[in-house]
């Protein structure tokens, strides 16, 4: 079930809670995931977003984070999935601003 019919983006978002003298690592581990972005850096808590083809991989990231030195917990906030081409349609404006049709 792997080929491309059968394919998913999966977005996630994390919260980290982490030490505040871990940033600098933090930065670093999510740096050399290229599936991970650093959305909002704070002093003990960051907000990281996720992209990946892979459910399973999310949560190996999540495992993954928990491990870096400094990070106390990592919480899943969001998880989100759906084939790739639905990426390029266009949202409508109810839609897009969360109102309810």
């Amino acid at each position: 079930m792997n080929d491309e019919r059968h394919a998913e983006v999966h977005i996630a978002s994390f919260v980290l809670q982490h030490r505040a003298d871990a940033l600098d690592v933090v930065r670093a581990a999510l740096a050399a995931e290229p599936e991970l972005e650093l959305a909002i850096a704070g002093d003990t808590r960051s907000v990281v977003l996720c992209e990946t083809a892979d459910r399973f991989r999310v949560m190996d990231l999540i495992d993954a984070l928990r491990e870096v030195p400094g990070v106390l917990n990592v919480l899943l906030v969001h998880h989100h999935a759906e084939p790739p081409e639905a990426l390029d349609e266009p949202v409508s404006p109810a839609v897009a601003s969360g109102a309810s049709a």
